[in-house]
């Protein structure tokens, strides 16, 4: 893949960055070549929010230093997608899609090193068998690792992550200005059933947050006290896609549209409220002042709003359909594969940097799909 110039970000640029990361397993190395390219360019985040995938992948980020974040991503990325002993990576070709295949089986049968592994066999014939296909053991071990929990708690970087609450359904964000982070946190955002177990915190089980919704992006929007921000939410499952050809196809696009859908409706609807709290500000500011003072224009004036936001979606869009197991196929090609789209993707769109043309008169959001137009030929 050839280098893409690194745009830098200009010294009069202000605005906070949030990098907001969703869920999507075996994906996830996407992000982490997007945050190689942001960092790159001087846009290093001042809050992460992440689910599933997405919150490890956060974790990693705000519990290391700058200058090591990169080093520890691409460590934990190297650890989970080792290569087989019995089956060596192999070159693009028919050879390489069985592979991705069988690498895909071997997660099922066997997990992934450092993350996940099956359920021992006896323990499914004991009076009290498991609640999940596989132990998640190692993450934690990983997470300790890899993660500094102090400096997370330092709250040098804010940082989120959401999970399900298992007894009541609801959403649950844990965020260090509230919460001290502790590895759970971060396994519960990411425990997926019925593979993964759920995870106890202070007397409660949960599981993935990707379960209510696959991306945080409201607990950035609605943050309080209202900041302005310049918002890179990194998803890992096209909305747009073409026409499916075979079974398999058709099983993946299900997932594309299924994962993303909620995050298409929940990003339209932030645009359009944040639009109305902008107008309705200007529009109190031009009441006469004996309407400023009555009931109605007090309730108004709760939700009028004068910071901005510009959201960049960065999409993963493959080119070549990878199949419905694509979420769980973690080998070393593939990974490094959808690193360097990740990193390349964010470097255009960094090129382009739209979000430093002025805002609009009477708008408070703006939404940019980077990849739009350099993915049209695949959609």
């Amino acid at each position: 893949m050839a280098e893409i110039p690194q745009t830098a970000r200009p010294a009069d640029y202000t605005k906070p960055v949030a990098l907001v990361l969703q869920g999507g397993g075996a994906l996830g190395s996407y992000q982490a070549g997007v945050y190689e390219a942001l960092a790159q360019a001087d846009y290093t985040p001042n809050w992460v929010v992440g689910i599933s995938i997405g919150a490890i992948n956060a974790a990693i980020i705000a519990g290391n230093a700058p200058q090591h974040r990169v080093e520890k991503l691409r460590a934990f990325w190297r650890e989970v997608s080792a290569p087989s002993s019995v089956w060596p990576e192999l070159p693009n070709g028919p050879l390489r899609e069985a592979q991705r295949r069988a690498g895909a089986v071997a997660a099922l049968l066997f997990g992934q090193p450092g993350f996940f592994q099956p359920q021992p066999p006896l323990a499914w014939i004991t009076p009290d068998p498991p609640t999940s296909y596989y132990r998640t053991a190692a993450l934690r071990g990983t997470l300790e690792r890899l993660v500094d929990f102090d400096r997370i708690n330092s709250r040098e970087t804010r940082f989120s992550v959401a999970a399900t609450n298992v007894r009541t359904g609801n959403f649950a964000y844990f965020d260090n200005t509230t919460t001290r982070i502790r590895p759970e946190h971060v396994m519960a955002s990411g425990a997926l059933p019925p593979g993964f177990p759920a995870v106890e915190i202070d007397g409660e089980q949960y599981w993935d947050g990707g379960l209510v919704s696959n991306t945080p992006l409201l607990q950035v929007m609605q943050s309080v006290p209202r900041s302005s921000r310049l918002i890179f939410q990194v998803d890992l499952f096209p909305a747009r896609g073409k026409l499916p050809r075979t079974l398999d196809e058709v099983t993946e696009r299900q997932k594309d549209i299924g994962y993303s859908s909620r995050t298409r409706l929940g990003t339209s609807m932030f645009r359009m409220m944040h639009d109305v709290s902008h107008n309705v500000n200007a529009l109190l500011e031009r009441l006469p002042a004996e309407l400023k003072e009555t009931p109605e224009a007090h309730f108004l004036r709760r939700i009028a709003c004068v910071t901005t936001m510009d959201i960049v979606h960065l999409i993963y869009r493959p080119v070549e359909p990878q199949g419905p197991a694509k979420d769980f196929e973690f080998s070393r090609q593939t990974m490094q594969s959808r690193w360097d789209t990740g990193k390349g993707d964010a470097a255009r769109a960094l090129a382009h940097s739209p979000w430093l043309a002025p805002m609009p008169p009477n708008k408070g959001v703006r939404i940019f799909d980077a990849g739009a137009e350099l993915h049209a030929a695949a959609e």
